[in-house]
This record gives structure tokens, C-alpha cells and sequence, in this order.
């Protein structure tokens, strides 16, 4: 089962810096779930060693074993560069909150 569920979108609240300055600590996005990611989106994923934890990250690209992913924030992020591949559930759309907008490939 996608840990995002059955509904098409959800709303996340973002914790940590990992995202900066794209994402704040306390922002409320919009993911849009299944959605096939292209290198430059904000994602939804998990990994196989944090298999609970939902983490939001930038798409740096993808192969046969996953995606690889980073923070906005290499000095405040944990993410593929230490745990390898991740899986992608969906792609973040918009920021509802605190200044709503869509977010776009970079």
C-alpha cells in the first residue's frame, strides 16, 4: 500500500530544514500521489531502511534501483547520499501554507 493512501492528493507538513529555502520547517504542500517524478520535482519517499518515515526531497534522477534524491540543503539533509536509492509515492504540487504557490521543476 502507498503510505500517501488511496486519495489522489494529500496534505504534508513539512518538519526539518532538509528543504531550505524552497521548503520551511512547518509549511503545509500539497502531493499528488502515483504521480511519475522527472528529475528537478519535489518528492514524497521513503526508503527500504526508513521504511515509516515519509521525507520530502529534490529528484536528481532515477535508474533501475530507485531514485536518488536530495535536500535543498546539502548541510542539513539526510537522504540518498547516505541511504541510497528511494521510492517515490508522489510529487509535491503546491505549497498551501504560509505563502501558497505551485512548485515547478527547478
Amino acid at each position: 500500500m502507498n503510505p500517501l493512501g488511496w486519495l489522489p492528493y494529500r496534505r504534508i507538513r513539512v518538519r526539518g530544514p532538509s528543504m531550505a529555502p524552497t521548503l520551511k520547517d512547518g509549511d503545509v504542500v500539497l502531493a499528488r500521489n502515483r504521480r511519475n517524478p522527472r528529475s528537478g520535482d519535489v518528492a514524497v519517499v521513503t526508503w527500504v531502511a526508513r521504511p515509516g518515515q515519509l521525507s520530502i526531497k529534490r529528484v536528481a534522477g532515477g535508474d533501475a534501483g530507485g531514485w536518488h534524491v536530495e535536500g535543498d540543503n546539502a548541510n542539513a539533509s539526510t537522504d540518498s547520499r547516505e541511504l541510497g536509492p528511494a521510492l517515490v509515492h508522489g510529487v509535491v504540487v503546491a505549497r498551501l501554507w504560509p505563502h501558497p504557490r505551485l512548485l515547478s521543476s527547478r
